[in-house]
C-alpha cells in the first residue's frame, strides 16, 4: 500500500482513545507564552522592557486584545519560568518576586481576566523548577489552592530536578489536586518528554487521562533546525503519536516561533501550516509590541487558525515523503459518511534556492469523495472551486516553504451543481499559484 492511500484506513483509529473530561481544551488551547522569546530575563534594573515582571504580562495582555490576536481566538496569556522568589514564605506558601510582580499574582490575574482574557503560570514537577526556583514537591495541594486562589486557568508542569521514574504517580496527583480545588485549570504536563530522554517508554493511557497536553521533545529554540528536528521527530515518530490526540488531550511540539529571529518569512509561515496540520497548542511566544505585520498576519491567519481548532480534533499525519518533499495531511469537517475533508499541507525541505512542483491527483492523497471537494489555498485566499478524486493537482513550494490547502466536501448534488463545468480530468493539471509576499 502506498504511503498517501494508507492514510485513509489509520484515520479512525485516531478516535478511539478515552479523552480526559474535565471539559477543558476541546480544541487546542491558543494564546501567548514568555519562554521561548523572554526566557529567564530578570535583570529589570536594566532591561524593564524585557524582563519578566508584572509589566511584561500586563503589556502583552493589552495588546493580544488590542492588535486582533484575541478576536481570531489566541486566549491564554502564560508566565513561564523565573517569576518566583528563590525561596518559600515561612508557612510554605509560593512567592512572586517582589521586585518585577510587585502587587502580586492576584492582581495580575484580575488584570488578564478583565481584558477577557485567560491566565496561566508555570511550575515544576522537581525540587526545583529548571531555572532553580522553588517546585512542588512536598507542596502539591498547598500549590493547587494557591493557584486557584490566584485565579489561574492554566498551568504548565515541567519536569526539572525530579525522577522521571516517580512522575507516573505525581503528575497524576497534582492534577488531582488541581481538580479538587474546583478551579477549571487546563493541564499542561512535561510528563513524557523527561521519561524519553531518561529511556522510558511513557504510559499515554495515564497521561491522556491525567492531562490536557503535554510535550514530548525537545524545547523550541529560533532556528529553523530546531523546528526541522520537532517536524521530523512528529513525522517518524507518527504512528506512536497521533492516536494520542483529541479533544481534551493534545500533543504539544512546543510555542510558536513566528516574528522572531531564527525563521525566514518563508519558514513562519511552514511552522503555522503544520502546527495546524499537528492539531497543535498555539503559543506564540514573541515580543507582540515590534512584531511586524506580514509575520502577524501568519498568527492571525483565520483559516488556518480554523484548521488547527477543528471540532474533530484528529491530529494529521506525514503521508509522502521523498526527496525533501513532504505532504502531511489532515482529517477535518465536515464529515459525510466515510469521507473526511482535509488540510493538505505541501513541505519543501529542499535548499537548492529554486521553487519545486509537486504533482498529485486527489486520489492519491486519499481524497476519494466522488461528489469532489471544494478546493482554497490558505495563504493566498484563493478558491480554485471544486475538484474531483481524478483531478491532478500541481503546487510550487518555495523552499523550505509550504502550501496549505483546505479541501472540503462538496456536499451538494454535484453534477447538477451551476458551479460545476465538465471537463477531462486526463487532459487537466490543476495549478496552485505559487506563493508571494505582497
Amino acid at each position: 500500500m502506498s504511503p498517501i492511500l494508507g492514510f485513509v484506513v489509520i484515520v479512525a483509529s485516531t478516535q478511539l482513545v478515552v479523552a480526559l473530561e474535565n471539559g477543558l481544551a476541546r480544541t487546542p488551547p491558543m494564546g501567548w507564552l514568555s519562554w521561548e522569546r523572554f526566557r529567564c530575563n530578570t535583570d529589570c534594573k536594566n532591561d524593564p522592557d524585557n524582563c519578566i515582571s508584572d509589566r511584561l504580562f500586563r503589556t502583552m495582555a493589552d495588546i493580544v486584545v488590542a492588535e486582533g490576536y484575541a478576536a481570531v481566538g489566541y486566549e491564554y496569556i502564560n508566565i513561564d519560568d523565573c517569576w518566583l522568589e528563590k525561596d518559600r514564605s515561612i508557612d510554605g506558601q509560593l512567592v512572586p518576586d517582589r521586585e518585577r510582580f510587585p502587587y502580586g499574582m492576584k492582581s495580575l490575574s484580575n488584570y488578564v481576566h478583565s481584558k477577557g482574557l485567560k491566565f496561566g503560570i508555570y511550575e515544576d514537577y522537581g525540587n526545583y523548577t529548571c531555572a532553580g526556583y522553588p517546585g512542588i514537591l512536598g507542596f502539591l495541594e498547598t500549590d493547587a489552592l494557591t493557584f486557584a486562589s490566584w485565579d489561574v486557568d492554566f498551568v504548565k508542569l515541567d519536569g526539572c530536578y525530579a525522577h522521571p521514574s516517580e512522575m507516573d504517580q505525581g503528575y497524576p496527583e497534582f492534577g488531582f489536586h488541581l481538580n479538587q480545588t474546583g478551579r477549571p485549570m487546563i493541564y499542561s504536563c512535561s510528563w513524557p518528554v523527561y521519561q524519553i530522554y531518561a529511556g522510558m517508554q511513557p504510559n499515554f493511557s495515564s497521561i491522556i487521562e491525567h492531562c490536557n497536553m503535554w510535550r514530548n521533545f525537545d524545547d523550541i529554540q529560533d532556528s529553523w533546525s530546531s523546528l526541522e528536528t520537532i517536524i521530523d521527530y512528529y513525522g517518524n515518530n507518527q504512528d506512536a503519536i497521533v492516536p494520542n490526540a483529541g479533544p481534551g488531550h493534545w500533543n504539544d511540539p512546543d510555542m510558536l516561533i513566528i516574528g522572531n529571529f531564527g525563521l525566514s518569512y518563508e519558514q513562519c509561515k511552514t511552522q503555522m501550516a503544520l502546527w495546524a496540520v499537528l492539531a497543535a497548542p498555539l503559543l506564540m511566544s514573541v515580543d507582540l509590541r515590534t512584531i511586524r505585520p506580514e509575520y502577524k498576519a501568519i498568527l492571525q491567519n483565520k483559516k488556518i487558525i480554523a484548521v488547527d481548532q477543528d471540532p474533530l480534533g484528529i491530529q494529521g499525519r506525514r503521508i509522502y515523503k521523498h526527496k525533501g518533499i513532504e505532504i502531511w495531511a489532515r482529517p477535518i469537517t465536515p464529515v459525510y459518511q466515510n469521507y473526511y475533508s482535509y488540510a493538505i499541507a505541501f513541505l519543501n525541505r529542499r535548499t537548492d534556492g529554486t521553487p519545486s512542483d509537486v504533482s498529485v491527483t486527489l486520489k492519491e492523497l486519499g481524497l476519494q469523495y466522488p461528489g469532489g471537494y471544494r478546493v482554497e489555498d490558505l495563504y493566498e485566499d484563493v478558491d480554485y472551486g471544486i475538484l474531483t478524486p481524478q483531478t491532478k493537482i500541481k503546487v510550487k513550494v518555495n523552499p523550505s516553504g509550504v502550501v496549505i490547502l483546505r479541501c472540503d466536501l462538496q456536499l451538494d448534488e454535484i453534477f447538477a451543481s451551476s458551479r460545476y463545468t465538465p471537463y477531462t480530468p486526463l487532459n487537466q493539471v490543476f495549478k496552485v499559484r505559487q506563493n508571494s509576499f505582497k
